[in-house]
């Protein structure tokens, strides 16, 4: 059999199910104790990360809807914004899902907020070609509207 630190470098996913078997056998003496304070370190990092993701793709959306929805809807009559509504949507559904799961990563979310909203002003600048100091320097959404599915910012006139 392989040494579970050399299994952990070929195939991780060999090597959790050779823990899970150790685990459930009750054999803890030969469990890979240093890679899975890793690996459990890592998947709470991994959640977090997630989730800023997730906020800054919404975030970014909704600084588009607010910030160059008028302009486009006004150019282009056939322009309603569907793909940034469905984006919208995407989002808040995959962020609830996520703090469902994750719940102890609501007491960080202001601070996620914050990065991720530095993030979604890059992206929506690079997006929308506006410069980045068209967008207020912190995030003008407070939680319970970045996640209400009926919320979308008034336009602005630029």
């Amino acid at each position: 059999m392989i040494e579970l630190k050399t299994l952990y470098e070929q195939d991780v996913t060999a090597w959790a199910l050779q823990n899970l078997e150790l685990l459930k056998a009750g054999r803890f003496a030969e469990l890979d104790i240093a890679n899975l304070e890793e690996e459990l370190a890592d998947m709470g990092s991994s959640e977090r990360n997630e989730l800023e993701n997730r906020l800054t793709i919404l975030l970014a959306h909704l600084l588009k809807w607010q910030y160059q929805y008028k302009l486009l809807s006004e150019r282009w009559q056939e322009f309603k914004g569907d793909s940034w509504r469905s984006t919208l949507i995407e989002q808040r559904n995959r962020i609830q899902k996520r703090l469902q799961r994750n719940p102890s990563l609501k007491s960080k979310l202001d601070h996620i907020i914050q990065e991720a909203y530095k993030d979604a002003v890059k992206l929506a600048a690079k997006e929308t070609r506006l410069p980045t100091a068209t967008f207020p320097k912190i995030c003008p959404y407070p939680w319970k509207q970045i996640i209400d599915d009926d919320f979308y910012p008034q336009s602005i006139e630029i």
